[in-house]
């Protein structure tokens, strides 16, 4: 879920930096510090702007740096368990397939995909229903429900996100139009 926040932070202004104009020192250590990060709170911040100085920085002894307080708008991305998310094939592998939705990338188990059996198809980069024949390739839409979540502070590609596909309204978008048509057909 995306969410649009008025956070304050405080930013490390090391002392070769003193003698610039402090406004846009402000801007570029906040863009380095927090931009792009994720934090404590599973949320992954994605954009910043409107950034400004709040007051007068501190100096801590034996450090030499000021420490800024900074105000700023930033749009957060901040999955949760049990969300729906609709997303993007992007990676085809013997054990499953990778979803890209939002900023990052979550994990569709084989076991996950179908109530059917799967066959893989390495070469084509698919992944194929033995009973109903549907299958998966890069590049299709799917709708999906997060049921692990894992978020590396430290290097946000690496967390790690299950998926699930294997309840009612969820698939890839043709499959669920056909379900749709049979149940309109059936009453």
């Amino acid at each position: 879920m995306y969410l649009l926040t008025n956070r304050e932070r405080v930013v490390r202004i090391p002392p070769d930096r003193l003698g610039d104009d402090l406004e846009k020192v402000a801007k570029e250590l906040t863009w380095e510090s927090y931009e792009g990060k994720i934090e404590g709170n599973d949320s992954l911040t994605i954009l910043i702007q409107n950034i400004e100085p709040v007051g007068l920085g501190r100096v801590v002894h034996g450090d030499g740096a000021v420490y800024q307080k900074v105000k700023f708008d930033a749009l957060i991305f901040r999955p949760q368990l049990q969300e729906v998310v609709e997303g993007t094939i992007c990676e085809i592998m013997k054990f499953g397939a990778f979803v890209r939705f939002g900023p990052l990338d979550g994990l569709l188990h084989i076991s996950q995909i179908m109530d059917d059996r799967i066959d893989v198809d390495t070469d084509n980069q698919r992944l194929i229903g033995k009973d109903t024949k549907r299958d998966l390739r890069i590049g299709d839409k799917v709708r999906a429900r997060i049921v692990a979540l894992s978020l590396n502070e430290r290097n946000p590609r690496e967390s790690k996100i299950g998926l699930t596909m294997r309840q009612p309204g969820l698939g890839k978008f043709e499959w669920i139009e056909e379900e749709r048509k049979k149940k309109g057909s059936a009453s």
